[in-house]
């Protein structure tokens, strides 16, 4: 019997109990598999109180960072926990779908509940204020001149920054620079401060008050257009690299939830993203949404997934 089948099988008669207590009987489980201070963790703690009050029946939450492995340790830990809706997972893609392409993982991307995308954060590269480096073009010089002395600071490998600068390296023809994974925006951003590495690959409402105080510096951002809190940030195409990309996050479920506590969810979620209180929340963070409910956040993971089975072909990252 395969492991799910028999879990689930044994915990039949306590989810039946739990169902008739849901929401209220203990509190939501939140992980995010990132240390506290990025996006993802600023957008569960901002989004989920909206989404208890939809919930009704006394629901509560708590947040629980468990952060490790690219997002890997956070996601197996929701993918494998009871089947009960008191456990939520705040992931974020394509790190999630990159994951078991490059590696062994325990978890299936397509067996997670898609319950709600709610941002979608362009890609930016950044440098210290004090950076020679002005654009694009420069970095790409400094890169050819000598990769080994330009590093740059990532959220992991197989994730959608580090995906961003592999493409940034392949579309100018450059070496590979040298690489530094962290656990997270928040560390990374750390070492970038500190003069530790001389880039930042991220997303652009990251350390938003770091860019307006004029600690760091963006040198430009992979949207279609500019970003509306930033507007002198010019876009990658307009710098002559026509490439678009960004984190999604959003939230899934563990595999095997009832599906009257998915549909309360999908409700839920729907309704407290058409909240006004949230979208003022989300605005003065810069917040830039996605919003998209169960079946078209499945077929956008979905969508994604494939793209990057085709990028892993053509260049497989798990070294680089």
């Amino acid at each position: 019997m395969r492991r799910r089948t028999l879990l689930a099988a044994l915990t039949a008669p306590a989810i039946a109990r739990a169902q008739s207590a849901w929401p209220g009987e203990r509190p939501i489980e939140v992980i995010v598999p990132v240390p506290p201070g990025g996006g993802l963790d600023a957008m569960a703690r901002i989004l989920m109180p909206h989404v208890c009050s939809h919930l009704g029946g006394g629901a509560r939450f708590i947040v629980v960072s468990r952060p490790g492995a690219g997002t890997q340790i956070g996601n197996e830990a929701v993918f494998n926990a009871a089947p009960d809706g008191y456990t939520l997972g705040a992931i974020t893609a394509p790190a999630l779908p990159a994951l078991p392409i490059e590696r062994s993982v325990r978890y299936r991307t397509a067996e997670f509940a898609w319950i709600a995308n709610v941002v979608e954060d362009p890609n930016a590269f950044f440098v210290e204020a004090a950076s020679p480096l002005r654009s694009l073009g420069d970095l790409a010089a400094a890169a050819k001149a000598k990769p080994s002395a330009v590093s740059y600071g990532s959220t992991g490998v197989g994730g959608d920054d580090h995906i961003a600068m592999l493409a940034y390296e392949a579309a100018q023809g450059l070496p590979a620079m040298v690489h530094a994974p962290f656990l997270g925006s928040a560390p990374a951003t750390q070492a970038l401060l500190g003069g530790h590495i001389d880039l930042l690959v991220g997303n652009i409402s990251e350390a938003i008050a770091l860019q307006r105080d004029g600690r760091i510096r963006a040198l430009g951002v992979a949207a279609p257009a500019r970003f509306d809190p930033l507007p002198a940030v010019p876009t990658f195409r307009e710098q002559g690299f026509d490439f678009v990309a960004g984190a999604s996050r959003g939230f899934v479920g563990t595999p095997g939830m009832p599906g009257t506590m998915r549909q309360r969810y999908e409700a839920a979620f729907t309704a407290a993203l058409a909240e006004p209180a949230f979208l003022a929340d989300a605005a003065r963070l810069a917040m830039p949404l996605r919003p998209l409910i169960g079946g078209a956040y499945a077929a956008m993971i979905n969508e994604m997934e494939l793209a990057l089975r085709a990028l892993w072909q053509r260049h497989p990252w798990k070294d680089s």
